[in-house]
């Protein structure tokens, strides 16, 4: 896999540059809950059973990627040091702005470990003159921050995360390299971790319903896990009897809460009962998936009605992620859970759906789910376009040197393309002579369509898309603002000759970006680049191997369609002041 170089030296490169980096190349995905093999640093599914394993590839247990992390938890800590005050609104904006769970994570643990704790500031005479900002404050409110029925905030599990990561040695080194902790100390730094989960706790001790809300969730085990590393004291045996948490005295013998005769809830299994009484048990006990599925007896097991009655307990990614269950138990054939289901479509945010969609039999199942892809490229568009009029012109490379690239394009293509509304959308494929493209239909299946044909062949010119799309007759409005993104290796004219294609068009672009697509070992040239150089144009670029992770794809999408800071250049309205514009989050009350 070619790695892009950016345009100036990574020496040059400054922290708002470094930062719009991290988030277009890096998938910020470091738990995953299966078996997979690590391969030149990066994770991947464990093959099927009887694969052999790649070259150089090595097994990996479900849990932290601890390669992943290191690299993440290495750039965000660089970022830091460059501009605390852009990391810490970009913390504010990860946790508020993006569905990024574990970004979330490694953003909070370096928020609250950093050494900005509103310490005194004394004058020579040794009386406090002011006091330090207290940026572990925000890292207590990412982890304090709620909002009802809000999936931004973050989960038990992601408040453990924290903690978790903190403790991992390589981190731990990280953090007392950069002063974080006493390099002399063999315990790692959590800064203020346990405060913060203390509050947690408490805030959820005193609203016995949130409590039971993330009992039921199947956080129990979680919430326990939590309570133990921060030492938790509740201030009711209520606390251990929501968790079904026996009690024991502590060798000290200091422990005062919780000793007494608890009303523990224990879940019984289900055997001995029909599967009506399960069914009857699920609605009256208001019961989830996770506190069903382990107590089926076997003789049963989970049948349709079953999966019928805790239907309402399934949030809409539930429901998504279970639709190879559903099409088994032919509940996919009932109006009233098919209606469901569709409704969940409508609110995909990730591309996850596609790696459903394998699983799955029924062709029209198949093709909802990929839909679930489309609407979520398009709600990733919406989002990043929703305060300006913008255009987006793709000039894509079909020369011979893409022979072996071509298809990486255009599996990438076919997941970004749909979310584009129709009217700002102009393609153009390319070698010496340019080519307008129309997809049939604006779905993944029409843009697939449009690509099929496309071959490898020729010499390089991308002004001659540029110039295809103006023979067609494409004007812009003043008031808008165009983007162009090309995919290929960059392998052709001098930059000024494609600035001159854009000057002669009448085109006035307000960024340029590369979708890096380059065959083996060739050479990446740099035509957009020296481009955006001349035309003095915000670049950015991703390489298309990022959207083989369906949460990527989506994360992409805003940050190439909100103008990035221009390498080299004075800051320029897009992503980068987005983020700025964030207000720092704040302890609640």
């Amino acid at each position: 896999m070619a790695t892009a170089k950016p345009l100036l030296p990574e020496a040059q490169l400054g922290p708002a540059e470094k930062l719009l980096d991290l988030v277009l190349s890096s998938s910020a995905h470091l738990w995953h809950n299966r078996p997979g093999i690590e391969l030149a640093g990066t994770w991947q599914p464990k093959p099927k059973k009887g694969q052999p394993l790649p070259k150089n590839a090595r097994e990996v247990k479900p849990g932290l990627h601890l390669a992943a992390a290191t690299r993440l938890y290495e750039r965000l800590l660089e970022i830091y040091r460059l501009n605390t005050e852009l990391f810490a609104h970009f913390a504010s904006y990860a946790l508020k702005e993006t569905d990024w769970r574990d970004l979330k994570v490694a953003c909070a643990a370096l928020m609250l470990v950093q050494n900005k704790s509103g310490q005194p500031v004394k004058e020579d005479d040794g009386l406090v003159a002011f006091y330090d900002d207290d940026l572990r404050a925000l890292g207590e409110a990412m982890l304090l921050f709620y909002e009802k029925k809000s999936a931004r905030m973050m989960t038990p599990k992601a408040v453990l995360r924290v903690a978790q990561l903190l403790e991992t040695e390589e981190i731990a080194r990280l953090n007392r390299k950069a002063g974080f902790g006493d390099p002399a100390s063999k315990k790692p730094p959590l800064g203020r971790w346990k405060r913060a989960a203390q509050k947690w706790l408490a805030a959820r001790e005193k609203n016995p319903a949130l409590l039971q809300g993330l009992v039921k969730a199947g956080f129990k085990e979680t919430i326990k896990a939590i309570a133990r590393k921060c030492g938790y004291k509740p201030d009711s045996q209520a606390f251990f009897e929501a968790l079904g948490w026996k009690q024991s005295q502590a060798k000290g013998g200091h422990r005062t809460v919780g000793l007494g005769e608890l009303k523990l809830q224990k879940q019984e299994r289900f055997d001995g009962l029909a599967e009506a009484e399960i069914c009857e048990a699920i609605v009256e006990q208001s019961l989830t998936y996770k506190d069903v599925v382990g107590r089926l007896p076997k003789d049963v097991g989970l049948t349709p009605a079953i999966m019928a009655a805790l239907l309402p307990s399934l949030s809409d990614k539930d429901l998504r992620i279970m639709t190879p269950t559903l099409e088994e138990l032919g509940l996919m054939a009932d109006r009233e859970v098919r209606a469901r289901w569709e409704k969940a479509i409508e609110t995909s945010t990730d591309q996850r759906a596609l790696n459903i969609a394998k699983n799955v039999r029924s062709k029209e199942v198949r093709e909802k789910l990929e839909q679930a892809a489309d609407v979520a490229a398009q709600k990733a568009v919406a989002e990043a376009t929703r305060d300006v009029d913008v255009r987006v012109m793709f000039l894509i490379d079909k020369s011979g040197s893409m022979q072996g690239a071509i298809e990486q394009s255009i599996e990438a293509l076919s997941k970004i393309l749909a979310g584009f509304p129709p009217q700002r959308l102009h393609i153009a494929t390319f070698d010496t002579m340019g080519t307008v493209l129309v997809p049939k239909a604006p779905s993944r299946a029409g843009v697939q369509h449009m690509l099929k044909g496309i071959k490898a062949d020729g010499g390089t010119v991308h002004g001659a898309g540029v110039r295809a799309i103006h023979r067609a007759g494409v004007t812009f409005p003043d008031s808008s603002r165009l983007v162009v993104i090309v995919v290929g290796d960059e392998a052709g004219e001098a930059g000024d000759q494609l600035a001159r294609a854009f000057t002669d068009c009448g085109y006035r672009p307000s960024a340029l970006a590369m979708l890096v697509s380059v065959a083996g070992n060739a050479a990446r040239g740099n035509s957009v680049r020296t481009c955006a150089g001349f035309m003095k144009l915000p670049f950015s670029e991703v390489n298309v191997s990022h959207f083989d992770d369906p949460y990527q794809v989506t994360r992409v999408l805003k940050a190439l369609l909100d103008a990035p800071v221009a390498v080299g250049a004075a800051p320029q309205l897009g992503w980068v002041e987005r983020v700025m514009k964030t207000p720092l989050l704040q302890l609640p009350a």
